[in-house]
């Protein structure tokens, strides 16, 4: 198994990564939205108000 940030072999205590460091690297991809994932616009008039519920 290699490690998904610079594909060097994983080590078992960081697994699936080689370091703490790229394990750490791979967490401030997800916290700065580095994985996200295009979609359709979000609803603007929707955002601020509850849905109806009938």
């Amino acid at each position: 198994m290699t490690c998904p940030v610079c594909n060097k072999p994983a080590q078992p205590a960081v697994a699936p990564f080689c370091s703490q460091g790229c394990k750490d690297r791979d967490l401030l991809q997800w916290l700065d939205d580095g994985y996200r994932i295009p979609g359709p616009p979000a609803d603007e008039e929707g955002l601020d108000s509850p849905p109806d519920r009938g």
